[in-house]
């Protein structure tokens, strides 16, 4: 089991800053904690050392690349071929339009989030790459309408009672 890093509600404040815009500088996230910018710059090295930020992404809008449609595809690995399943996350990493890939406890071993130009290259992505692969015993495709990201995906329910009793009131 994973150790829980408890925030306290000036990390959670900066995450969710971070969450709206990681390329806000220093100086503004500093001016938006109320804290000073060298304790800014502490307290963000420290979540990096800690593990909590793993890494600084861009949030690219798929269709403005010409992959307008996404789908979320489920993938289920027949019985006797378990011995492949890390193989076939690696693979789907590399897969052409694979945005994520999730491996799954449940009736479904994958989800793969594909974002593709159209229904036609989501039919030939799942037949080159899935059902073809020797491991693949069944696929279910779901079409992607709208995604919406939560505003703090790593908050519990506790901790966000306790984070709003500490937070500074306005």
């Amino acid at each position: 089991m994973r150790e829980s890093k408890e925030l306290d509600s000036t990390d959670a404040h900066l995450l969710r800053l971070l969450v709206e815009d990681s390329r806000r500088t220093n100086a503004s996230l500093a001016a938006e904690l109320g804290i000073a910018q060298s304790t800014c710059l502490a307290r963000l090295n420290a979540l990096k050392q800690r593990g909590i930020i793993r890494r600084f992404t861009v949030d690219v809008e798929p269709a403005s690349l010409g992959s307008a449609l996404q789908a979320l595809i489920f993938v289920r690995i027949r019985p006797g071929a378990r011995h492949l399943m890390a193989d076939f996350g690696h693979s789907m990493r590399q897969a052409p339009g694979v945005a994520q890939v999730f491996f799954l406890g449940g009736d479904e071993d994958f989800v793969l989030h594909v974002s593709l130009r159209d229904a036609q290259d989501v039919r030939d992505f799942v037949v080159e790459h899935l059902s073809a692969h020797p491991a693949v015993t069944n696929t279910r495709t779901s079409l992607v309408f709208e995604h919406l990201r939560g505003s703090e995906p790593w908050a519990r329910p506790g901790a966000v009672r306790a984070a709003a009793r500490e937070a500074p009131r306005a």
